[in-house]
């Protein structure tokens, strides 16, 4: 049990007893109750919030029930002082053998340390990337890719079940205007001069392989035939590579999915009929016509036209939603209504990661899952904002009209897997992302990729270096020998459990590489008091002991970061070249 959670648990023990004094309710809600470090560490070394959340129910003051509290926690051994603070906060100091005793732990639970059971084996499906089926994933999808695969580990590591899943839009207008453009490649690998590829097709060479494949199986026999003779046929050809392709893409990342989903077989199956019929039942499902839209003048022509709509509208969205189109066919919320039904029926959470210009549609989806599962599952949606390319300074000029643009497999192939992917998360989804091929392999402090892995090799360097200078590295350390600066290092390290609880309960995993900057940093400091003073060394020649608990303290961080980039997707690198 990590340090913070043994806490957790000691501040329960403390309520249970004020409970049983009757200063508590029986039913009082503890789970806003929290054990974590003051903002302020001159503040000491913990911190609780307890008599602050619970003082309303006790019908008392926060500052009297934090005054009755802080009796219990002085009780507890290794407690050193008890303040409270302001309105009632209160803070707690720890005595130093505590810290010792949580570099032990570190040590010893190794690769382990920091996961946690706070998931109850819940079931979370997490869906991410989902681009469409029509060509190769360029940057924008990559950033999802990598939230949505770092943020299915970090929640598997606080003890939920996670299901990956990846949503392929293949029922609509798109993948037959894919299928047309790879019969223009098809017949351009017969010897056909196919000319400028028309406005409205996709123009990427990715699709001459497709066509040179279709050229060599059908040779020409769909050259010159009717539309509808071979539209299904490329269409489902097309679609199959390019799944093929974007999974050998996210392979480059290290991304592999659980599920693929097909909206096609959804719909086939009758899934969107079955959900429509859910809605149906619970009175929620109407014919009708939309409201006049806004953004329409009134000199603007515009006919209301009859739909069947989702009641939306009384479940938070901001106006009733059409499933079905006058023409019989399904809206694209309508195969969405019913494919989250169907990922709702196997879990107890749906996290969708998806791209800004979603924004729009995140209430209504919401509204269904609500209406389908009532309030059974819930639905978290991250939208990941856009990454904005720069070759030493200058923006990277594209044209998704001109089939010109940088793909995910193009980035990987030149900086590399590890950098990509933690590049991804040096910023909160929902802001913009600057990536730069000249900066994010630069080796400075300014680059948190190089920063953080630096410290971690200089840790592997100082192992090495610890064995040929004599060192026991097997042999017990006396980390009394530690003093209150190298202690900061393992109070810092002693939060990575609970930043990995509040990165899974938060859906967000930059916080890991946000965290991984800081105990780096702090790493980094340390080691660099010792070029100007031989005693801050990490390894003192002549002086053994101290030499071991400095290494001990090493290893731990080590460790931590191993663990961390291990939830980011990144190998932790032994040495810099």
């Amino acid at each position: 049990m990590s340090l913070y959670a043994q806490y957790s648990a000691l501040l329960d023990e403390a309520l249970d007893e004020l409970q049983s004094e009757g200063l508590i309710p029986a039913d009082a809600d503890r789970k806003a109750v929290a054990v974590e470090p003051p903002r302020d560490p001159s503040h000491g070394d913990l911190a609780t919030n307890a008599a602050m959340v619970l003082a309303k129910q006790a019908r008392t003051n926060p500052r009297a029930l934090a005054e009755a509290i802080a009796p219990k926690l002085e009780a507890i051994p290794a407690v050193i002082s008890v303040d409270v603070a302001g309105p009632g906060f209160i803070n707690l100091r720890l005595s130093a053998d505590a810290w010792r005793d949580e570099l032990k732990t570190i040590l010893r639970d190794g690769e382990n340390y920091g996961r946690s059971t706070i998931g109850a084996n819940e079931r979370v499906n997490v869906e991410y990337v989902s681009a469409n089926p029509t060509g190769p994933l360029h940057m924008g999808h990559c950033r999802g890719a990598v939230v949505g695969d770092a943020l299915a580990r970090v929640l598997e590591a606080a003890g939920f079940r996670v299901t990956k899943e990846y949503y392929v839009n293949d029922a609509g207008g798109q993948v037959d205007t894919l299928a047309r453009s790879v019969h223009l490649r098809y017949r351009e690998a017969l010897g056909e001069d196919i000319g400028d590829i028309p406005e409205g097709m996709y123009p990427g060479d990715y699709l001459k392989p497709i066509g040179e494949l279709l050229a060599a199986e059908f040779a020409g026999q769909y050259a010159d035939a009717p539309e509808a003779e071979w539209l299904e046929l490329f269409r489902k050809r097309a679609v199959a590579a390019m799944l093929d392709l974007i999974r050998h893409d996210l392979g480059l990342l290290g991304i592999h999915f659980d599920k693929f989903a097909s909206e096609a077989e959804l719909q086939k199956e009758g899934a969107v009929d079955a959900a429509l019929d859910t809605l149906r039942s619970k009175g929620l499902v109407y014919e009708g016509a939309l409201e006049r839209p806004k953004s329409l003048d009134e000199h603007d022509e515009w006919e209301p036209v009859e739909l069947t709509l989702f009641k939306s509208s009384e479940f938070g969205d901001d106006q009733d939603r059409p499933m079905k189109k006058s023409d019989g066919s399904w809206t694209y919320f309508g195969s969405d209504a019913a494919y989250h039904l169907r990922k709702a029926q196997s879990a107890d959470h749906l996290v969708n990661i998806w791209g800004a210009d979603h924004a729009g549609t995140v209430k209504r989806v919401q509204s269904a899952v609500r209406a389908l599962t009532d309030g059974r599952v819930d639905l978290d949606v991250k939208l990941v904002q856009m990454v904005r390319l720069f070759r030493a300074g200058e923006p990277v000029k594209m044209s998704k009209r001109g089939g010109t643009f940088v793909t995910l497999a193009d980035v990987v192939r030149e900086v590399g897997r590890d950098v990509v992917r933690f590049m991804m998360l040096t910023r909160r989804a929902d802001a913009p992302l600057d990536f730069d091929f000249a900066k994010v392999v630069e080796a400075s402090k300014d680059n948190p990729v190089f920063y953080v892995q630096y410290a971690h090799a200089r840790i592997s360097s100082l192992k090495r270096k610890a064995a040929d200078a004599g060192v026991e590295l097997d042999a017990a350390a006396d980390l009394s020998l530690l003093d209150d600066e190298e202690l900061a290092l393992v109070k810092l390290s002693a939060q990575f459990p609970r930043t990995v609880e509040s990165a899974a309960m938060a859906h967000e995993p930059h916080r890991i590489a946000f965290y991984l900057y800081d105990l780096a940093a702090a790493f980094h400091a340390l080691w660099n008091r010792g070029n100007d003073d031989p005693g801050r060394r990490f390894l003192i020649e002549n002086d053994p002991q101290l030499s071991r608990a400095r290494l001990e303290l090493a290893l731990g961080i080590g460790q931590i970061i191993r663990s961390g980039l291990d939830l980011m997707g990144v190998e932790a690198a032994e040495e810099m070249r």
